[in-house]
């Protein structure tokens, strides 16, 4: 799977998945349970960078002693918002608000995504930001707040 970065809004955020061939319906069910999975982590405020307490420990954890003042003191980082993830062709791409949440929650994403693509559904590209020649999306930064009439 190759792995491209485009502009880089977190409040603004587009991100590509190109495949081979169309996917299948367990493949989207796949994704999507992903992307969903991936997004409630991020509204619950698991990408903070500010409290990596046993990442930061090191590999000896046992009988560690974890600092739940630490977690109430460190700001929150939490994701705002996602769109549905949608298809056309070999294409799939879904929106984001990444909020405060750190940008660790990408590596996580491109770790999980390139597992997902060795073992159930093979991703040719993951696009993160910008804009997609083939596809071209509207921003929702602002939309999400207008009023339709």
């Amino acid at each position: 799977m190759e792995v491209e970065f485009r502009e880089f809004d977190p409040f603004d955020l587009w991100i590509w998945l190109e495949f081979d061939t169309i996917p299948s319906p367990m493949e989207k069910q796949y994704l999507e349970e992903v992307f969903n999975s991936w997004f409630y982590l991020g509204k619950l405020g698991g990408f903070n960078a500010e409290n990596l307490q046993v990442q930061d420990t090191g590999i000896d954890i046992s009988y560690m002693d974890y600092d739940t003042s630490a977690t109430e003191s460190s700001l929150m980082s939490l994701m705002h918002n996602m769109s549905e993830l949608e298809y056309r062709g070999t294409w799939g791409r879904c929106w984001f608000d990444l909020g405060t949440s750190d940008l660790m929650a990408l590596d996580v994403l491109i770790n999980v995504l390139h597992q997902l693509s060795r073992e159930y559904v093979e991703i040719k590209r993951l696009i993160i930001g910008g804009q997609n020649e083939d596809w071209k999306a509207e921003s929702k930064k602002m939309s999400m707040f207008l009023e339709e009439n």
